[in-house]
């Protein structure tokens, strides 16, 4: 089965650079860009969707907590009605950029806190749900696979939903996230990283304690602002074709 190979791009703003997205561009299928929430200014979305457009990778919106100061990796208390406005609000800027382009918006996928809270949180899922919906109801909701809030969310609004898994990220033995705050819950060394996305592709992930967990993933993320993001993804890349891997997409 063919798999989508996701990163997490357009995440620098005004005179910070953030993450490798020229090199990166070119082995990944489907981009997440930062809609200026959390990263991202409207010069560096302009740059971003271009970019995708010229190497033929599919755009989608990464919305987030309003917290440039933290990366939209701390939990904020909204409303659900503002986590509904705020999603909406996002994905019409960087749809605004894609028309200017004429480059298809295929996805939405949340960033951060934002996105490990609807993981485990109904209200907040569908909160943002229903913000995609309201935009377009074509557009695919890309969130954790082993997320029952998320996929549950999806369906309630008949949005198509996309199974996420990590390859530079390590699993808990149920199928979540290690929280990023443990040391080494950020994979940076190429080989693991390869290794855990031909896992995801065959259908498993090994957690840290050893546990083998099925997980049944569309698309397999790797994140822009890893040190090691650009060595992981050329690693990933070529242990996915030698496993016969086809890397392919979402499309809407």
């Amino acid at each position: 089965m063919p798999i989508d190979l996701n990163c997490d791009m357009g995440e620098s703003f005004g005179a910070y650079t953030i993450g490798a997205d020229e090199a990166l561009m070119p082995l990944i299928t489907s981009a997440n860009i930062a809609c200026g929430f959390h990263a991202g200014d409207p010069l560096v979305l302009d740059r971003t969707v271009a970019l995708a457009k010229r190497h033929g990778v599919a755009v989608g919106a990464h919305p987030g907590f309003p917290d440039l100061a933290g990366f939209g990796r701390r939990n904020m208390q909204l409303s659900q009605g503002e986590i509904e406005n705020s999603v909406l609000y996002q994905i019409g800027a960087l749809a605004a950029f894609c028309r200017a382009h004429d480059a298809p918006l295929v996805h939405v996928k949340a960033h951060g806190a934002l996105y490990n809270m609807a993981a485990g949180d109904a209200g907040i899922a569908g909160a943002i749900a229903r913000g995609i919906a309201r935009f377009d109801r074509g557009l695919v909701m890309v969130g954790l696979a082993s997320s029952r809030a998320m996929a549950e969310a999806a369906a309630a609004e008949n949005l198509t939903f996309a199974r996420e898994a990590f390859a530079d990220r390590v699993y808990n033995p149920d199928g979540t996230l290690q929280a990023r705050r443990i040391p080494g819950a950020l994979i940076t060394d190429p080989g693991r990283a390869a290794n855990q996305a031909v896992d995801i592709a065959q259908g498993f992930v090994i957690a840290h304690d050893g546990t083998r967990v099925p997980i049944d993933a569309q698309t397999i993320c790797l994140h822009g602002d890893n040190p090691a993001a650009l060595a992981n993804a050329q690693a990933m890349r070529r242990a996915l074709a030698d496993a016969g891997v086809q890397v392919k997409a979402l499309v809407r």
